[in-house]
């Protein structure tokens, strides 16, 4: 028995990197799994690998950037499968910018990825919990940079502040509708997309990953094993469920 057997799982920004390890874990654990992202190819490809597993999955073309997209990649998995179980926001924009040199179009890029995306797919996912009746979770993918993050940092520092209060806000109004909003804190990750920002900001080479051995090893290990996301979206009432200290 998986901890999500049957659960509807929608993972925006979910065709790569930190979205995609969260995607396969979730088929382990019994999911159904919706995926969403801007470009088709890898998100097909990652469902196909999925259903190679044995999963069941499907791909979403959405530019989450649009907030009418970004509700209406909820729309779509529960015109699919008729329901969502749990909403994982891992869609994320790290494009570097210090305080001085961050233009207003790069401002708003990180707030349209990093905040408005998951704030409108969190309301039509909760709308969705609501409407039934039904228990359901979310989990947005936060960092400690929220909390100060380095100078070059200062645009998405911003948005993933307002994305921490926001988690917080949300579930403290959604509790006694039996929704849990947990935002997970992963830490710096090795993905693709960091693989192009270190190269294109930092002129990074070939050999940067192997100088950074603790983010290779949490990469490694969230497409390996039962992940984090698992248990922040199975039910109060999956076997070895406990609440935090």
């Amino acid at each position: 028995m998986g901890l999500l057997d049957d659960k509807v799982v929608l993972v925006n920004g979910g065709s790569q990197g930190v979205g995609a390890a969260v995607a396969r874990a979730a088929v382990r654990e019994g999911a159904v799994v919706a995926v969403s992202g801007r470009r088709a190819e890898p998100g097909e490809a990652l469902v196909a690998e999925l259903a190679a597993a044995g999963g069941k999955a499907m791909f979403v073309r959405a530019d989450l950037a649009d907030a009418e997209q970004a509700m209406g990649s909820v729309a779509r998995t529960v015109e699919a499968y008729g329901r969502i179980d749990c909403l994982v926001n891992s869609a994320g924009l790290t494009s570097r910018g210090t305080l001085l040199d961050t233009t207003p179009e790069l401002f708003d890029a990180h707030i349209a990825i990093n905040l408005k995306a998951p704030f409108f797919a969190m309301r039509a996912a909760v709308a969705d919990m609501v409407r039934r009746a039904a228990p359901g979770t979310v989990v947005n993918v936060i960092t400690s940079s929220a909390h100060g993050g380095q100078p070059f940092l200062a645009p998405y520092v911003a948005a993933k502040a307002g994305l921490t209060g926001l988690t917080r806000n949300a579930a403290h109004a959604h509790r006694w509708d039996r929704i849990r909003i947990n935002g997970l804190n992963i830490g710096w990750t090795a993905t693709e997309g960091e693989d192009a920002t270190q190269r294109a900001f930092h002129g990074a080479g070939d050999d940067w990953r192997s100088r950074q051995p603790h983010a290779c090893r949490w990469a490694g290990w969230a497409n390996r094993t039962r992940s984090p996301t698992s248990w922040s979206c199975c039910s109060p009432t999956a076997p070895g469920w406990s609440p935090a200290p």
